[in-house]
């Protein structure tokens, strides 16, 4: 429990209804439910009364991707956010007012990787926009396109305008929305004609790039820096912000880093400045956020404590016209006192001059918003005439309809199939002109002929219909999802005839991906872990299939971007399964990674998912040199497609060790499966009890109970024969293995000795372990736990896997584990087992032995209670039968004779015999059960020939005929060996007891 305290908090996530306008309402009196509404009325409507009072303004949103910071600011359909409601509302009161002259001035901006777009800008200008300082503005976009608006419907369209030069700009280079920020702003100014007085405000509404941070087993531990520059704004926001935190506590501070990023730049006024400013923290109510939540509502919390210095402004331009103005009064006072003092007519001629300069130049400045004023007005005029003529389009041709990661820029885009024969491309000459990943000059052709719509691919071009590749011509059908390239999606609107009613949000940048994921075969019930109590699937697995499709597209960006720089890297998803890697074998949390592949050398990485988004971004900078036309070439040191060649873990099996506790021989021959559950290799493996000197034990060493062996010492081989049928060896013969494990408190793993060229590994590299005093802790992990044996690839140019023993071997020859030197070293943080000292040894030798001895009491009074209870019986009994015996039916008078110490071994011995017998049998079953096991694998990893021989495939057959017997002969054999074991034990114990 985390407990914040903010100015006002909202609930928006449930308890709504949708009324007919479409619009999110409460469901009722009980519902916490927020809309748009209640969120407009506690902050837009301040933003809007510090504007009209002429104070600066700030709103600014923050949050992870997906929290809700866009639908605050720009809202989705009918719930209009903040931003155009506001701008709607500053225009209301205007219409109304009179002896005032209003001016209002609109921007939009885009920052990414620190670099400035216009969004209101057709011509993209080659490394952004630069921000300069002026003296009296502050920092200032250098060429920012400040559009001047007489009316909410010229904003809307300015609005929608931007959009779509964002929504094209991400399709080109993927530069989503939840990696850059958005910077709205709004000039007001309001001039009183009768007062002569001028207020100023600048209104900046920002919605903020994702906060969400890479995990530290990620990217923090890649050999390259952070993904390029994309979150250095919000990084200097929050230094920013922490500096003038400390600044407002009374704490000294040297500097705060307004300079170190381009968005803190223009929000210095709004940050500790001249402005009163807001921030909305958009949190998700999601328990796998929770991290992500407590770091946003942390951050607001220091943003909070920040002191602003708000002042309404005077305009410098009004400011300026009055200084002309009164320069204009003093050269009229003079020229009325040149008259009266008969001074020269040139003198007069020159204050003339003046006084017509400076009434020009404030009829310039006066005239200069009127003309800005009605060219905005035309060139409205000409984008709603290309509106209109749109909407015309919509009711008459078929058309493409974009989608985006982003839901404000999915739908923006319309690309309009007409009559006959249309191509898609990059080419301008095309009737439709497209950029993007993997979209080629010519890629396809669109066909519009009698009420039908077809698409054909051009040659080895990628176009995806429904989740499917094409490669031939394809009728198009409506609602049908269009994929081309890398990862353009576009949803196929169809004739107005075929159009419905149907709402098409269902058709989201996630319904694409998923069906791509189907398309390939993968899903959430491949993914398996249903959860039984209500039979939906585990949240996990829901986490790690939103993750392999949210990541699909940025594989497929990435593949896309080496190809055309040759890079020559192959990279695939992977669901890793960490299950692989507990030694109690519960199904853990799964995780998505990222298998690259070198297609020339077959050198394969493996990168966790944050490492892989970390070197995208990294790819996309050179990428976009590229296409800039500028050299690509990067040295190793900095190149994202290239990587040290190292060591790959390729699976892991289980050996469980529960024979070990009984001191019985294990013999095992099991699969090695891979992170996806696929088998890897066969590995074979002996794990044999022994004496100290290394003599293996026999049928007689077995135990019964495993507390036998605590206190005592515990000696043990671990023999790797040999790995079969390794996959890694049979796509390269060219590579190795090597094959570690860790057997329970080794400070580090073990490993064989590398094995290079041999798909049918022998490894013959057997290993002596001892436990030299066996606690109650080592027995438990015998008997509940495995070895988790560990297979690595190695491959040319790799480090192999030190694999020497010298540190931890003994003068025995052996290595000692259960050492509880090793864990009280762990545990006081000591470096070395000669510091400890020899009183706590002593002590805790003497624990052990209260221990053991505890146990033997235990184990004894157990007994005693037994026999108690025999005996008992037996005295009842034979009383009864002597009582019944009598012929005259007197009571015999008996002296009671106590049973005898012999008598009471006796019947303890036929219990602890029958006990070992009932163990020996079950020890021949386990053995015999292994070579039934073994059988069962050979039949299942037999394969018929590949040639297609009659006769080769008779005895193929015949063989597999043969090995199927023997296995059904072996394992009724053992089932009833161990019936017939049980039958004469039961037998046995039955006339012992009789």
């Amino acid at each position: 429990m985390k407990t914040f305290t903010f100015d006002l908090a909202y609930w928006s996530h449930s308890g709504f209804l949708k009324d007919k306008d479409g619009m999110l309402v409460s469901a009722g009196s009980n519902s916490r439910y927020a809309g748009q509404r209640e969120v407009f009325r506690d902050l837009g409507q301040g933003v809007l009364d510090n504007a009209w009072q002429g104070y600066n303004a700030t709103l600014l949103a923050y949050g992870q991707t997906g929290s809700g910071k866009s639908y605050s600011m720009i809202g989705y359909g009918a719930n209009r956010g903040i931003i155009p409601v506001v701008c709607e509302e500053l225009f209301k009161p205007i219409q109304n007012q009179k002896n005032k002259q209003y001016q209002v001035t609109f921007s939009m901006l885009e920052i990414y990787n620190e670099q400035v777009i216009d969004l209101l800008s057709e011509t993209k200008k080659p490394g952004g926009l630069k921000v300069r300082e002026d003296q009296q503005q502050g920092f200032y976009v250098d060429g920012l396109k400040l559009v001047p608006c007489d009316s909410y419907a010229q904003i809307e369209r300015l609005m929608e305008q931007g959009t779509k030069i964002r929504t094209t700009a991400s399709t080109s280079m993927n530069a989503t929305s939840s990696r850059s920020h958005m910077v709205i702003t709004i000039q007001f100014k309001q001039i009183f004609l009768d007062e002569d007085i001028t207020k100023q405000s600048v209104i900046n509404l920002v919605d903020l790039a994702g906060s969400e941070r890479q995990k530290s087993s990620g990217s923090e531990g890649d050999r390259l820096r952070e993904g390029t520059r994309v979150n250095l704004s919000l990084t200097t926001l929050g230094n920013v912000i922490s500096a003038l935190a400390e600044v407002a506590m009374g704490k000294k501070v040297l500097h705060i880093p307004y300079r170190d990023s381009v968005l803190t730049k223009l929000l210095q006024s709004a940050l500790g400045g001249n402005s009163r400013t807001i921030m909305i923290a958009a949190v998700s109510p999601a328990d796998i956020c929770y991290e992500e939540t407590l770091s946003t509502l942390r951050y607001a919390e220091r943003t909070k404590k920040i002191k602003n210095k708000a002042v309404i402004n005077a305009s410098p331009m009004e400011k300026h016209i009055m200084e002309l103005k009164a320069e204009n009064n003093k050269l009229l006072s003079r020229l009325t006192g040149l008259g009266n003092s008969g001074k020269t007519v040139a003198d007069e001629t020159k204050l003339r001059c003046l006084l017509a300069e400076n009434e020009l130049r404030i009829r310039t400045i006066q005239l200069t918003w009127e003309y800005r004023l009605e060219e905005a007005r035309k060139e409205w005029e000409q984008q709603y005439a290309a509106i209109t003529q749109e909407r015309r389009m919509m009711e008459t041709f078929p058309y493409l309809l974009n989608i985006n990661e982003d839901p404000q820029l999915s739908g923006v885009l319309k690309h309009f199939i007409q009559e006959g024969s249309c191509d898609v491309g990059q080419s301008a000459s095309n009737a439709i002109t497209l950029k993007g990943l993997g979209i080629l000059d010519k890629h396809a052709t669109f066909t519009n002929t009698e009420g039908k719509v077809t698409i054909m691919p051009w040659e080895k071009c990628k176009v995806v219909v429904n989740g499917v590749p094409i490669t031939m011509k394809t009728k198009l059908q409506h609602l049908d999802r269009v994929i081309l390239g890398s990862n353009s999606a576009y949803l196929y609107v169809g004739f107005p005839v075929e159009c419905t009613n149907e709402d098409l949000i269902r058709y989201d940048y996630d319904f694409f991906q998923s069906e791509l994921a189907a398309a390939e075969g993968f899903s959430v019930d491949k993914l398996g872990i249903v959860n039984n109590k209500d039979g939906k699937p585990d949240p996990s697995v829901l986490a790690v299939f939103h993750n392999y499709i949210k990541l699909m597209p940025l594989v497929a960006e990435a593949n896309q971007m080496s190809e055309e720089l040759k890079k020559e890297l192959k990279l695939e998803l992977k669901v890793k399964n960490l299950a692989s890697s507990d030694s109690r074998g519960h199904d853990l949390q799964k995780e998505v990674i990222v298998k690259v592949t070198n297609k020339m050398t077959n050198q394969v990485w493996v990168w966790s998912k944050a490492k892989f988004i970390n070197r995208k971004f990294l790819m996309e900078d050179i990428y976009q040199h590229f296409l800039d036309g500028e050299d690509v070439y990067v040295g190793q040191d900095r190149d994202p497609f290239w990587d040290p060649v190292e060591v790959i873990h390729l699976g892991s099996a289980h050996i469980w060790l529960q024979s070990l506790a009984y001191c019985m021989k294990l013999e095992e021959q099991t699969e090695v499966l891979n992170s996806e559950g696929m088998e890897e290799a066969i590995l074979l493996i002996n794990i044999a009890p022994c004496s100290s000197d290394g003599r293996a034990f026999g049928e007689d060493d077995m135990v019964i109970d495993p507390l036998e062996l605590l206190g005592r010492r515990i000696d043990f081989q671990i023999h790797i024969l040999q790995c079969l049928g390794v996959k890694w060896l049979r796509e390269v013969t060219e590579r190795g293995i090597q094959i570690g494990y860790r057997v329970y408190d080794l400070p580090h793993s073990l490993y064989t000795k590398p094995v290079w060229k041999n798909m049918n590994a022998k490894i013959e590299e057997r290993v002596h372990f001892s436990a030299l005093n066996a606690s109650h802790k080592f027995l438990n992990y015998l008997q509940k736990n495995a070895l988790i044996v560990d297979l690595w690839g190695l491959q040319e140019g790799c480090t192999e896997l030190d694999y020497s023993l010298q540190d931890m071997v003994t003068n025995e020859g052996a290595v000692i584990v259960d050492n509880p030197k090793t864990v009280i070293a762990k545990d006081i943080g000591l470096g070395t087992t000669n510091q400890i000292s020899d009183l706590y040894l002593k002590l805790l030798k003497l624990e052990e032995e209260t221990e053991l001895l505890r146990d033997i009491n235990r184990a004894l009074r157990e007994e005693n209670v037994f026999l108690k209870d025999k005996l008992k019986k037996w005295e009842t009994g034979h009383h009864e039968s002597k009582k019944l015996k009598s012929p005259n039916k007197r009571a015999i008078k008996m002296t009671k004779q106590p049973l005898s110490s012999k008598e009471a071994d006796q019947m303890c011995n036929h219990r602890t015999s029958y006990d070992a017998d009932f163990a020996k049998a079950l020890k021949v079953f386990y053995q015999n059960m292994n070579i039934v096991r073994g059988q069962f694998l050979k039949l299942k990893h037999s394969s018929p020939p590949e040639e297609d021989n009659l006769q080769m495939l008779r005895l193929f057959t015949e063989r597999q005929s043969h090995m199927l017997k023997d296995f059904g002969e072996q394992l009724e054999s053992s089932i009833c060996r161990l019936k017939n074991d049980v039958a004469l034990i039961v037998k046995k114990k039955r006339e012992s007891m009789a």
